[in-house]
């Protein structure tokens, strides 16, 4: 009793102030929500009164609906809308790396990657704009040199494209990336060099081990289409 009594009457009281605020996806509600980043002051306290300083504490991130805070490391997680657009522009990016590195656009990869567009959401995406689009990077002597594979330019895109995602992806999620790559490649024959050289660039940028990579590409060229 007498241990609550001191409780009562000494303590530490922490005096927030809002320094920015902003939308984050929240770890405590499981979706996006809007934040406040706050700083705070420490003060020790006799009666509930602020009498000597403590120093400072924080930044924290506040959610705005459950009020729970965390450390400022949970901004690094993307929002849902966030997460979803660099999904998208991931699998662009390595639809037109695998149809580049094909060397030409035959009428089933561009099918096959047509069909990948449009299940991730490139809804009007269409055969002659893809044939375009790869057309344009096998012409772009900076971005794909002739037997260079992937060429550096297009690994660096690559890489800008799925670096970012690769920690926020599940084993499950970085494979599916790959293996829709795979089909494409598939789609009109066995895998040249240059689109296993692709493949692997992709695996790379997505964390995963060459063995691990080799082993989907084996599994994904037995697996009938």
């Amino acid at each position: 009793m007498r241990r609550n009594g001191v409780s009562r009457v000494l303590g530490v009281h922490t005096t927030w102030t809002t320094v920015g605020d902003g939308e984050f996806f929240c770890p405590g509600c499981g979706g996006d929500r809007n934040f406040q980043r706050r700083t705070g002051r420490r003060r020790f306290t006799v009666l509930g009164m602020p009498v000597v300083p403590r120093g400072e504490t924080g930044p924290v991130v506040q959610c705005a609906a459950c009020e729970e805070q965390f450390g400022t490391d949970a901004l690094d997680h993307p929002t849902t809308h966030r997460f979803s657009a660099m999904l998208r522009d991931a699998v662009h990016t390595v639809v037109l790396a695998v149809l580049a590195a094909g060397g030409s656009s035959s009428r089933q990869a561009l099918e096959s990657a047509v069909g990948t567009l449009r299940g991730a959401g490139f809804d009007d995406c269409s055969e002659e704009q893809l044939a375009a689009l790869v057309e344009a990077l096998m012409t772009d002597a900076g971005r794909l040199p002739e037997h260079c594979g992937a060429g550096a330019g297009l690994a660096i895109e690559l890489h800008e494209a799925l670096d970012p995602l690769a920690p926020h992806l599940a084993p499950a999620g970085r494979e599916s990336i790959l293996l829709q790559g795979a089909r494409i490649a598939l789609a009109d024959g066995p895998y040249s060099a240059s689109e296993r050289d692709v493949l692997g660039t992709v695996g790379a940028a997505l964390t995963m081990c060459t063995d691990e990579v080799n082993q989907l590409l084996v599994a994904a060229a037995r697996t009938p289409s």
